[in-house]
């Protein structure tokens, strides 16, 4: 259980750092972004000593390249998001994301959705419309990109699958080599703008890089400690990640960061736990 706690808190302490930063004149989103790339890397390396006599033959490319464009793109809609929406709204998104790769399983994978799943979907929807709803008198709000990054997490979640299929690599060893994909794209965005665009970067933001690449890796190396340890119930990990990061993001964002929620976003989160609930109880009678 230590492992599934520790994921958690580094998943939402990402969307901390990205809300807290943005306090900072010199913030740059697009630079931190690479840094945490660079760490991530560095850490996956030496934590999962990677297999390299496979990956030219064998290694599923096109999924690489797709997931190395994504990974950097949703990251920087993410923190988007959390900049107009918060991180309550942000991180209930991002959870909600399981609908996509679970309405892929059904429309494009044939799989038989029990009735639990069926009211799952039912309560889901509505809960989501509730999270994302604003209240009128603030301006700033923009629902498109809590919706842009539950899209994404959701095909990127369809992607990871395809490469978990992929038995003839560790996992370890492809997301390496995704890490140095999103990395090789998120530095050349960087070099445009200060080599092309001129724009000035200040160092501190390699430092706040730092720091949100170790947790990134944190919430994933405790991940898939979790699922190890958990390899007889990985549904208590699913629902245990997905309901313990809206409700320490919804307690930080509400209580730090003093983020306003109306009665609707109230309700629209407990039903989106409510089905996370039933979506794992169908999992467990499948």
């Amino acid at each position: 259980m230590l492992f599934l706690i520790l994921s958690i808190v580094c998943s939402v302490t990402v969307g901390v750092l990205f809300k807290w930063f943005r306090n900072h004149a010199a913030f740059n989103s697009k630079a931190i972004i690479a840094t945490n790339y660079a760490i991530a890397l560095l850490l996956c390396y030496f934590c999962f000593p990677p297999q390299f006599d496979t990956l030219l033959e064998q290694a599923p490319w096109p999924l690489y390249l797709a997931l190395g464009l994504l990974l950097p793109s949703v990251f920087l809609l993410l923190s988007e998001s959390i900049r107009y929406m918060g991180i309550v709204k942000t991180d209930a998104a991002q959870r909600l994301s399981l609908f996509i790769p679970l309405l892929a399983s059904w429309l494009l994978f044939g799989e038989q959705f029990s009735t639990l799943k069926v009211m799952a979907f039912g309560i889901g929807f509505p809960a989501l419309l509730l999270i994302l709803s604003k209240p009128t008198a603030n301006s700033n709000s923009n629902w498109g990109y809590p919706a842009m990054v539950l899209l994404g997490f959701g095909v990127i979640d369809i992607l990871f699958k395809q490469i978990a299929l992929q038995t003839q690599l560790p996992f370890t060893t492809s997301l390496l080599v995704i890490f140095a994909l999103a990395l090789v794209i998120m530095s050349g965005v960087v070099g445009y703008e200060i080599f092309i665009q001129h724009q000035k970067n200040a160092s501190i933001n390699a430092l706040w890089g730092i720091a949100v690449g170790v947790f990134n890796f944190g919430n994933i190396y405790f991940y898939l400690k979790a699922h190890q340890a958990f390899s007889e119930n990985p549904s208590t990990v699913f629902a245990g990640m997905n309901m313990g990061v809206i409700v320490l993001g919804s307690l930080i964002g509400v209580l730090v960061f003093k983020e306003k929620l109306s009665k609707k976003n109230y309700l629209g989160i407990f039903l989106a736990l409510l089905t996370i609930v039933l979506l794992t109880y169908a999992q467990l009678q499948a």
